[in-house]
């Protein structure tokens, strides 16, 4: 069996996730994602299997990868790189790892919110250069958290939210009415409610055609002036050059981020010097703890199908 692995944070933390791999004798071609689709075509082909991570997996690139190719193995949640449609027209079952990684996102997102609230990267780099520049912060507590999308990751924002001693407004299509009465989550069915009457903003949706550029120009002109914004979801939900103007003009206080809408983003990207956002380079499930899980749930729905199997969790119906 040849299986190609594209995943970086797969290849470079250790755990038993390599030893499941080796049990198996696979003729594994190692390569550093995510690729673009040109580079995919150039790999594919001859491979039994792929564990991806955010790749181009493209319709062409499924077709090219024909006859031989037997599993799409997700390394993650999100599917929205891969062309699913595809894949189940090809009878090509897409493997993907639920459950894993909620806990690590949901911590990520709260060190984007108090490193914007508390100033932490600018003053720690203050003090770096031999500075000893003090700002004056906000706290957490008080403030209300309007969450958009209240799956596992939105939930686990809320549960830690309430903690903090906020607010929690959450707006979903599919309502948990017992988790929002258990955590005191008040449910909100309007988009733009829950940003006018929100401090923080953090978005925990799926990324389709009809989320694209959730957050415009439009709905930036909600946001109270010292509203921020969180995204540790895809970063296409965002418009990235309404949203820098709407920082640089002061109208609202801050971006935290883990995602971009090009990974990685060019120099001149419109986030990356924008006042008030704090970007980092999509890890918000990159810890030993989460990339273990997220690896060895990857491997073994591989190996699952590879074997004739069923996987512990699987995208499409075959």
């Amino acid at each position: 069996m040849r299986i190609l692995v594209t995943t970086t944070s797969f290849q470079d933390t250790p755990g038993p996730h390599h030893d499941l791999l080796a049990e198996k004798g696979y003729d594994i071609t190692r390569e550093r994602g995510p690729l673009p689709e040109a580079r995919m075509l150039e790999l594919v082909g001859d491979f039994d299997a792929l564990l991806c991570g955010d790749d181009a997996i493209t319709r062409a690139v499924i077709e090219k990868s024909l006859p031989r190719l037997k599993v799409l193995a997700k390394y993650g949640i999100g599917l929205d790189k891969m062309d699913v449609v595809a894949a189940t027209e090809h009878k090509i079952p897409v493997t993907f790892c639920p459950g894993v990684n909620h806990t690590t996102v949901a911590e990520h997102t709260f060190g984007l919110l108090l490193a914007i609230y508390r100033d932490i990267v600018e003053q720690s780099n203050c003090v770096r250069g031999g500075n000893w520049k003090r700002l004056t912060g906000h706290e957490l507590m008080g403030k209300t958290m309007g969450i958009a999308g209240l799956g596992r990751i939105g939930k686990e924002v809320a549960i830690r939210a309430r903690v903090f001693g906020m607010d929690v407004l959450g707006y979903d299509v599919f309502w948990d009415d017992d988790f929002a009465k258990k955590h005191d989550v008040e449910r909100v069915t309007e988009v733009d409610e829950l940003i006018r009457r929100s401090d923080v903003i953090s978005l925990h949706m799926n990324l389709t055609p009809e989320t694209r550029g959730f957050i415009n120009a439009e709905r930036l002109k909600l946001f109270k002036k010292n509203a921020v914004l969180l995204n540790c979801a895809r970063g296409e939900l965002v418009d990235s050059v309404a949203l820098a103007d709407a920082l640089n003009a002061g109208q609202i206080a801050g971006y935290g981020a883990d995602v971009l809408d090009e990974e990685p983003p060019k120099p001149d990207h419109p986030l990356l010097k924008a006042r008030g956002a704090v970007i980092t380079p999509h890890i918000g499930s990159r810890t030993y703890e989460s990339v273990v899980r997220q690896a060895t749930m990857a491997a073994q729905n591989m190996i699952n199908i590879l074997e004739g199997k069923p996987a512990l969790a699987q995208a499409n119906k075959i």
